[in-house]
C-alpha cells in the first residue's frame, strides 16, 4: 500500500505531552515522521473527554482529529492511579482539583488526601493509552504503565503534572528529577508510544 503521507497529527494542546511525543517518536522513526501539532489547525476545537476509560478518551480525541484534518492522528489519555485512593484520580487526573490542567492544585489535592497514609501504603502507577487513528477508520491502541509511589512533598523541576510527587519503583528520586531520556525509557508514555510505533511506521509507509 502506498503511504498517503508521512505526516502525523498529535492530538493534544498539552505542551509537556507534545515535547514527550516529539522526543519519543522522533527517536523511534529517526525523524522520518513529520509530527504536526493541532495548533496548525485553527478550526479544531477541544474534544470533551467524556469517556469512562483511558481507551475511550484517547480514541475520542484521535478520531476527531483524523476526521477533521484528513491525516493520521495520534492521541493519548493518561493519568495517575493511587492505590490508597481506590485508583483515583485516574481518568480525572488533569482536572482532579476542579480546573483542567492546574498541576499545582492537582498535586496539592493528592498530597492532602494522602497526608495520613503511611509510606508503605502510598503505592501508585501512571497509565497511558495511546490511540492511532487513520482517516479511513483503521485504529490501533497501546497501553503503558509506570509503577511507583507517592512522595510526601514535591521534588524536582523537570517533567509536568504529578511528576514531582511520583517516585518510580526502585528509585529514590522523583520522575521530575529524571533526565528526559531516563524518563522516556521507563515512563508510561514512552512504553505506550514504543508499543504503537511499529503500527505508525507501517501505516505511514515503512518509515524508519
Amino acid at each position: 500500500m502506498e503511504p498517503l503521507s508521512n505526516k502525523l497529527v498529535i492530538a493534544t494542546r498539552n505542551p509537556g505531552k507534545i515535547l514527550e511525543f516529539r522526543r519519543i517518536l522522533d527517536a523511534i522513526s529517526s525523524g522520518a515522521i513529520e509530527l504536526i501539532g493541532i495548533d496548525q489547525f485553527p478550526h479544531l476545537v477541544d474534544v470533551e473527554e467524556a469517556g469512562t476509560s483511558f481507551e475511550e478518551n484517547a480514541l475520542l480525541k484521535a478520531r476527531y482529529t483524523a476526521k477533521m484534518t484528513g491525516l493520521p492522528s495520534i492521541s493519548d489519555d493518561s493519568g495517575l492511579c493511587v492505590d490508597a485512593l481506590g485508583g483515583a484520580p485516574g481518568i480525572f487526573s488533569a482536572r482532579w482539583a476542579g480546573t483542567h490542567g492546574d498541576d499545582l492544585a492537582n498535586v496539592k489535592k493528592v498530597l492532602d488526601e494522602l497526608r495520613d497514609v503511611p509510606d508503605v501504603k502510598r503505592g501508585a502507577h501512571f497509565i497511558c493509552v495511546a490511540a492511532l487513528v487513520m482517516p479511513d477508520g483503521r485504529e490501533q491502541l497501546a497501553e503503558g504503565r509506570f509503577e511507583g509511589k507517592i512522595l510526601r512533598a514535591p521534588v524536582g523541576n523537570s517533567g509536568f503534572g504529578y511528576d514531582p510527587i511520583f517516585a518510580p519503583l526502585g528509585m529514590s528520586i522523583s520522575s521530575a528529577e529524571m533526565s528526559a531520556q531516563e524518563k522516556d525509557s521507563v515512563s508510561h508514555r514512552g512504553k505506550s508510544l514504543r508499543a504503537i510505533a511499529p503500527h505508525v511506521i507501517e501505516i505511514l509507509g515503512g518509515l524508519g
